[in-house]
């Protein structure tokens, strides 16, 4: 599966528009989709100069959804502290 494929696979004809960022059927969220396509070739600009994507989600469940890139739930990971990286800098000694 290449979610950065240029042209969109068939089984995206079929998506329905999710207006909740999960499978309108089953209700699982786009982690556990089989397979996953983001249209990248024809993103829309929000008024903040942004972009947002479509992205195609075919779930478990046989349901193909889409949803914007924009309404994606934070992800859990953005909470986290970012790991401290120390950079050596030879006039710290001097």
């Amino acid at each position: 599966m290449d979610a950065f494929e240029p042209m969109p696979p068939a089984w995206t004809k079929s998506a329905v528009h999710a207006h909740e960022f999960h499978c309108s059927t089953c209700r699982k969220t786009c982690i556990e989709a089989e397979r996953v396509w983001i249209n990248r070739r024809s993103p829309v600009f929000l008024e903040d100069y942004r972009k947002k994507w479509q992205e195609f989600y075919q779930c478990q469940c046989g349901t193909v959804w889409w949803a914007w890139s924009s309404d994606r739930p934070p992800s859990e990971l953005a909470d986290r502290d970012p790991p401290r990286i120390d950079f050596f800098n030879p006039f710290d000694d001097l």
